[in-house]
Formats: C-alpha cells, sequence, structure tokens
C-alpha cells in the first residue's frame, strides 16, 4: 500500500469492537539481576506480560500481538494460557518504532485502531483503555496517546505543547532541554493509532537520536506535522504509572496490586 492510500484509510466507526493490540515485550531486563525475558517476571504468581493481556481482554479487545526478541520461546511458552496470542520477533533491539514496524504484515491486514502498550506495565487498567478508544472514535483522530502527570518525571517522555495546550510532540529524558525537563505530563507508552496512519509515519522514522534508535514516540509528532488529529489524553491513573525496570520496582507494583485487590 503506498503512503497515500494509508493516509486515505478511513478511521473505523466501532473502535471497541475492531481494535487490534501491540503488546511490546521484546526486551532483555537487564537490570532486574536475571536473564529470564522481564515481562515473564512474576507479579502475585503471574507474569508481568500476563496482568497486560487480563486487562485487554477485559476491555473486549481479542486481537492481540506480542512483540518477542529475548528467549521468545520461553515467552511463548509460559503463555499458552491464552489462545487468541499472535507472536512477532524483533531480533535486534532497535527501539520501539522498531519493535512496531516488525507488525508490518498485521498492520496490513488491519484497518481499525491499534493500540499499543508496553509487556512490563501489569498496572494498565481497561477503563483507561476504554476512555481512549473513546476519545479517538469520538474526535477521530490519528493518535491518541495516554498520559498522565507525574510528582517525579525524571526518566519518562515528555508530553511537549504549545501555548494555547495543544499537543506538538513528545521528548524523551535523554533529548529534553532543561526546559522540557521540568515538564511534569508524560507520556506512560500507551498509544492508540489508526492502523493505516500508523503505517505511513513508521516508514518516516529516524534513528538521529541520543540512543540511535528507532522511537514509537516520534510517529504522534510526525502525523500532528502533516496535520492529522493527534491528541495527548491525562486520563491514565496513578497506578499506571508504575513499570518494571528494576527489583524495587516489581516490589513496588505487587504492593499496588495487593491494595487494588489483584
Amino acid at each position: 500500500m503506498t503512503a497515500d492510500a494509508m493516509l486515505d484509510t478511513p478511521i473505523a466507526n466501532d473502535a471497541s469492537a475492531q481494535t487490534m493490540a501491540i503488546i511490546l515485550a521484546a526486551g532483555r531486563g537487564s537490570r532486574m539481576q536475571s536473564d529470564q525475558p522481564k515481562v515473564l517476571l512474576p507479579a502475585l504468581g503471574r507474569p508481568l506480560v500476563a496482568h497486560v493481556i487480563d486487562a485487554l481482554l477485559a476491555t473486549g479487545i481479542q486481537k492481540i500481538v506480542l512483540v518477542v526478541g529475548h528467549q521468545q520461546e520461553l515467552v511463548k511458552t509460559e503463555l499458552n494460557e491464552f489462545s487468541n496470542l499472535i507472536f512477532v520477533t524483533q531480533l535486534e533491539q532497535l527501539g520501539t518504532g522498531h519493535a512496531v514496524q516488525m507488525c508490518g504484515t498485521q498492520l496490513k491486514q488491519h484497518s481499525g485502531p491499534v493500540l499499543v502498550v508496553t509487556g512490563d506495565s501489569p498496572l494498565i487498567q481497561p477503563e483507561s483503555i476504554k476512555s481512549l478508544l473513546a476519545e479517538f472514535q469520538a474526535i477521530q483522530a490519528s493518535c491518541i496517546l495516554g498520559s498522565l502527570h507525574h510528582d517525579n518525571p525524571a526518566g519518562l517522555g515528555r508530553i511537549v505543547r504549545d501555548p494555547q495546550g495543544n499537543f506538538t510532540g513528545i521528548v524523551e529524558q535523554k533529548d529534553a532541554t532543561a526546559t522540557q525537563q521540568n515538564i511534569t505530563e508524560v507520556n506512560m507508552s500507551t498509544y492508540v493509532f489508526d492502523s493505516g496512519h500508523l503505517q505511513w509515519s513508521l516508514e518516516k522514522l529516524q534513528s538521529n537520536n541520543a540512543q540511535a534508535e528507532y522511537y514509537l514516540t516520534d510517529c504522534p509528532a510526525i502525523l500532528k506535522q502533516a496535520g492529522y488529529v493527534v491528541e495527548a489524553l491525562p486520563v491514565l491513573k496513578s497506578c499506571e504509572s508504575l513499570s518494571v525496570n528494576t527489583l524495587e520496582q516489581l516490589q513496588l507494583v505487587e504492593q499496588e496490586m495487593q491494595q487494588l485487590g489483584y
């Protein structure tokens, strides 16, 4: 499909019924002091990514693509309780944008909304997903991204807005100016894209950043600059800011899950 054809793809009328989810789960998790894939680390006795899948299924999403890499066969085995998963392999770790690019076949076969989430954020809430999908449908968006205001945004991508409050882009911590690092509204790597628009923006990605990686976070800005409707919606709950990159964070996640009655 040409870029022009992808951009002309109509946005689905029934977002909730036609959504495909992509879970990014290829990382090694070297800071976890374990060779086990990070997404398989247990939180209250279940793999982190299993909690993510549970939340997606609770919203009614049935088409779920899991991007795997490190010890991919182990990931597939550990998740055999889920019969509807589609596995895609990311052999090289070249960034989140590259991970979604590996789903090219699935994206070309899908014409509705695409939800992209990470596999190490087990506290993602079905209500938040439903809010993002509802807004996506209501404003006929090209992309909606979930955000929240964080008391300690260090290490997180900042939501950049113009003086009128309109979304203009996302800047990663390592690429942020001193002024941008003072922004408290942060990106939590939860996106809803129109499938055709996502494919087009993925083709535009470049790796001219501090990490020399292809950032999925660049896609919303690419679409915005092309004149498409892109919004950051601060509907995520505080618990959804908890992802797992260290053993200490894993303990915090388990404590929060216990308090929420998981």
